[in-house]
């Protein structure tokens, strides 16, 4: 019977940690299609909506360092479900139609993500320390399913269901709810598990941050996410301009993500097998400035699905691929989840510019040529980190 229990619990920890990785993005990605909407019915400009994507990104960047001490303290169990609680009452909080309440459950619902976000590399590399790959490639899988399904369904749940933006944002209550419901369980069964016993303690000299290796970690992390989460905010108003319908434009989006799962799943099962992850990295960039080249000089609807073929391939790759850095440049799991905190808070807080900045400066050049030389720039950047950060190194060595 107690092997029986065993098994039940650590397939139920799988599960649990797919539904944690079913919240991570729809909170975000589910904004894009409709922020055109949010804007005209609030009456806002182009760079205030941009921080609807932002604004989770800063919560990133401030909670990042602190989830690894919340894990310490309370274990990664509970540390992980007050995550998924906080995202839930962001998510209620947000689809209200009153302004200071729209960003104050932003700001929550960013606090939930980012303490899921830090401690979920962590839980692998303890959990299953064999399977590190394996495991991260299972959850940015189901990251990317959830977070393109949003994408896909905002304008649709927002229009044809007529449920208009509030309803259709709120829908993103019910995998949080079960995600909540998996881990009060797994809560009550820590006396199974050893994660009491698992020390997740920030070092007293910050050694983490003397790391060259971290720092490239953690911009490639940052980069990337600059990348993508300006891609979830403002592809569907760029193919809007190119005279694609918001409908179709938000499905396209989340064609971005779903045509990039393949590379989400594949990418840190092919990185384990060298030693060295900069090829990888180099082709994965190839593919973003092959993308947003081909929008900024291209506006046949041909050129629009390969741009975004190449888009979504290059994004879902590289965010996978900087998740297993946290694991595969740090030799225990103490390790990765210091790196992960110190990556997400630096990371995040380049990424929280990305909407904000792109928003900007469509917002003075009222075209997106300047915006998309400007994520071009981006991509070489992240090729550039990525390459030192892919090289056969360790944090602390």
């Amino acid at each position: 019977m107690k092997k029986d229990s065993t098994r039940f619990y650590r397939v139920l920890l799988v599960i649990g940690i797919i539904f944690v990785a079913f919240n991570l993005r729809p909170a975000i990605t589910s904004v894009g299609p409709v922020i055109g909407i949010i804007r005209d019915d609030i009456g806002l400009s182009n760079w205030s909506v941009g921080l609807l994507t932002s604004l989770p990104l800063i919560a990133f960047a401030c909670m990042s360092p602190l989830a690894p001490r919340l894990g310490n303290r309370y274990s990664n169990e509970r540390t992980l479900l007050m995550g998924l609680i906080l995202l839930f009452i962001g998510l209620m909080i947000r689809s209200a139609s009153v302004l200071i309440l729209l960003f104050a459950g932003t700001i929550f619902i960013g606090l939930g993500i980012a303490i899921c976000n830090v401690l979920l590399p962590g839980v692998i590399k303890e959990k299953f320390p064999a399977k590190v790959a394996l495991m991260t490639s299972l959850y940015s899988t189901a990251m990317g399913i959830f977070a393109a399904t949003a994408s896909g369904l905002s304008v649709p749940l927002a229009h044809s269901a007529n449920w208009g933006w509030q309803l259709a944002l709120l829908f993103w209550t019910i995998p949080a709810v079960i995600g909540i419901i998996i881990w009060v369980y797994l809560t009550n069964q820590r006396k199974t598990e050893q994660s009491v016993e698992m020390k997740f303690v920030q070092p007293a000299n910050n050694q983490m941050w003397r790391s060259s290796v971290a720092w490239q970690v953690a911009c490639y992390m940052g980069l990337q996410s600059f990348l993508f989460y300006v891609t979830v905010s403002w592809l569907p108003e760029i193919l809007h301009d190119y005279g694609v319908s918001m409908a179709t434009a938000g499905w396209m989006l989340s064609f971005t993500q779903f045509i990039g799962l393949p590379a989400s799943f594949f990418v840190p099962v092919i990185a384990n097998k060298f030693k060295s992850q900069s090829l990888i990295v180099v082709v994965l960039t190839s593919f973003a400035i092959c993308g947003y080249s081909g929008l900024l000089f291209g506006e046949s609807y041909a050129i629009m699905i390969v741009s975004i073929i190449c888009i979504g391939i290059a994004l879902s790759g590289s965010f996978s691929l900087a998740l297993a850095f946290l694991g595969m440049r740090a030799r225990s799991a103490r390790q990765a989840a210091e790196l992960s905190g110190m990556a997400q808070a630096l990371g995040y807080t380049l990424a929280a510019v990305g909407p904000m900045f792109i928003g900007f400066l469509f917002d003075i050049t009222h075209a997106w040529s300047v915006p998309l030389i400007t994520l071009i720039g981006v991509a070489v950047l992240v090729a550039i980190f990525g390459f030192g950060a892919g090289r056969n190194r360790f944090v602390m060595d």
